[in-house]
């Protein structure tokens, strides 16, 4: 007789427990706000008994709770969204100097840091245009694409490229590529990208630095449709971003969830 034992790309370095917990948890977003037990053992590809045993678990801790039509977020997750907020939340000084970008150009602005081999967005102004970008707080996007992204491998050495150029997809580039790409926006103090990442986005980005301009702390950007980014626009974006960049840079921004390799 044979189990379902659900997916086998764990972390030998983790507890299988919490690991299949958190998995469970992961089902969860803003289109899948419910979940019956059928689609958990689904998703998940753990036994039924299994799945059973940590939703009682989870739901004893308050992180999921029970309802007529499935499991949804439990009361529990509230703590944890509040620490979140207060955890991530950037100054209200470096909020304003992002509002006062939108204003300007009616784009949606980005603040991304880099943590580990992911570049995650830590601040964002939405455009108030209809046809925008837009990135959830805390959303984890590649290093291997995107002009952010390449502001913020500015530093990297080159066993970074690597394992940059090995998490892309296969053929996606290489690291003498990458590299050369990095240093020409560093030459020019800014990076573009067109549809790198999704067809038909463009982005704009530079970087923030420490006072001293040693390290490159996180990636200030514009992005939006590519119909909207056409050559004779970039300069006035990249002096837009780099006056506030500089404001930045001048408050001292960090953020605490940084963490180059």
């Amino acid at each position: 007789m044979t189990t379902t034992t659900g997916p086998t790309n764990e972390d030998p370095g983790t507890v299988r427990a919490v690991h299949r917990a958190l998995e469970i948890l992961s089902l969860f977003d803003e289109q899948h706000q419910t979940r019956t037990i059928g689609e958990i053992v689904r998703g998940t590809r753990l036994a039924k008994t299994t799945v059973l045993r940590l939703l009682v678990t989870l739901e004893s801790a308050q992180l999921l709770a029970a309802t007529p039509k499935g499991y949804t977020a439990g009361p529990g997750l509230w703590r944890w969204a509040y620490l979140v907020q207060r955890s991530w939340e950037i100054p209200a000084a470096a909020r304003d100097v992002m509002r006062s970008l939108v204003e300007a150009e009616r784009e949606t602005v980005n603040v991304y840091v880099m943590r580990g081999l992911h570049r995650v967005c830590v601040a964002q102004e939405e455009s108030p245009l209809a046809l925008r970008h837009v990135v959830r707080i805390g959303d984890q996007l590649p290093l291997w694409a995107g002009a952010s992204a390449k502001v913020l491998l500015r530093d990297a050495t080159p066993e970074v490229l690597d394992k940059v150029v090995a998490s892309a997809p296969a053929g996606a580039l290489d690291a003498g590529t990458l590299r050369a790409q990095i240093d020409a926006g560093t030459a020019a103090g800014y990076q573009v990208s067109h549809g790198e990442r999704e067809t038909g986005l463009s982005a704009v980005a530079v970087p923030v630095t420490t006072p001293d301009g040693a390290l490159v702390v996180a990636s200030l950007s514009f992005s939006g449709p590519s119909a909207r980014f056409p050559q004779e626009r970039i300069p006035v974006l990249v002096a837009l971003l780099h006056a506030a960049a500089g404001t930045l840079t001048a408050q001292g921004f960090d953020h605490p969830i940084r963490n180059p390799l």
